[in-house]
């Protein structure tokens, strides 16, 4: 199993919205880098992540699961990326700032630190246990 981080603008899609879709849940689309749309592509069923809320709140606010591989995005008239549906697993006891992601010298590595401008990025194991020990997981 691998882990990952999404990120959604709380305004537009939150977490408590993945939430809301239940055992269903949701297409992730609408990636349209590079970059992220292969790590879209690699992500199978089972692999767990952190959901990110960008914008002004710059926080790890819950945990999700993949439930369907990558597919053809449906949002992309010229079919070039892809989409992914996932689940929501639970939010985490305590929300993880970014700024006290960036507080830890163990996650100087995180992807979340060294390109924020991402919006999907794999997480290693050992960060995926920090970030949930600071939540209080």
């Amino acid at each position: 199993m691998k882990y990952w981080l999404l990120k959604t603008e709380p305004e537009t899609f939150s977490f408590d919205d993945l939430v809301a879709c239940g055992a269903a849940g949701d297409t992730w689309d609408g990636v349209r880098n590079h970059q992220a749309a292969g790590f879209l592509r690699e992500m199978a069923v089972g692999d767990q992540g952190l959901c990110y809320h960008s914008g002004r709140e710059r926080r790890v606010v819950g945990t999700f699961e993949v439930i369907r591989a990558s597919y053809p995005d449906p949002t992309d008239p010229d079919g070039r990326f892809v989409a992914v549906t996932v689940r929501a697993l639970a939010p985490l006891a305590q929300p993880v700032s970014l700024a006290t992601i960036k507080a830890q010298p163990e996650l100087a590595d995180f992807a979340l630190v060294r390109q924020p401008r991402l919006s999907v990025m794999p997480v290693d194991a050992p960060t995926w246990r920090k970030v949930l020990r600071l939540a209080g997981g």
